[in-house]
């Protein structure tokens, strides 16, 4: 597919500490706002931005959400790829996004 920009970073796994709790990695700041700038047209409702994720030998269709307290996208990490990659609160992960 044409027109896909693929952006790269590394980030440490962290848990939203409310109830039944999503755990996340935070994109820089700086790499959000090049996203934002390039992709914000592209947003669904509450900031949401369809993606690819790939870490590891892993890829799955995702979204990232723009958080305006933080002014930075978060890429939530299912169970599932937790445990095939074996992700845990405070590891760090490279991560690759497709947009």
């Amino acid at each position: 597919m044409t027109g896909q920009l693929n952006y790269t970073f590394s980030a440490e796994v962290w848990k939203y500490s409310g109830t039944n709790g999503w755990y996340f990695v935070s994109l820089q700041m700086d790499l959000s706002e090049e996203i934002r700038n390039s992709h914000q047209w592209q947003e669904e409702g509450w900031g949401r931005l369809k993606a690819i994720a790939i870490i590891g030998n892993t890829e799955w269709k995702t979204a990232i959400w723009y958080d305006t307290k933080q002014l930075r996208y978060l890429l939530p990490l299912k169970a599932e790829v937790r445990k095939k990659v074996g992700i845990e609160i405070g590891k760090v992960v490279e991560v690759r996004i497709v947009i």
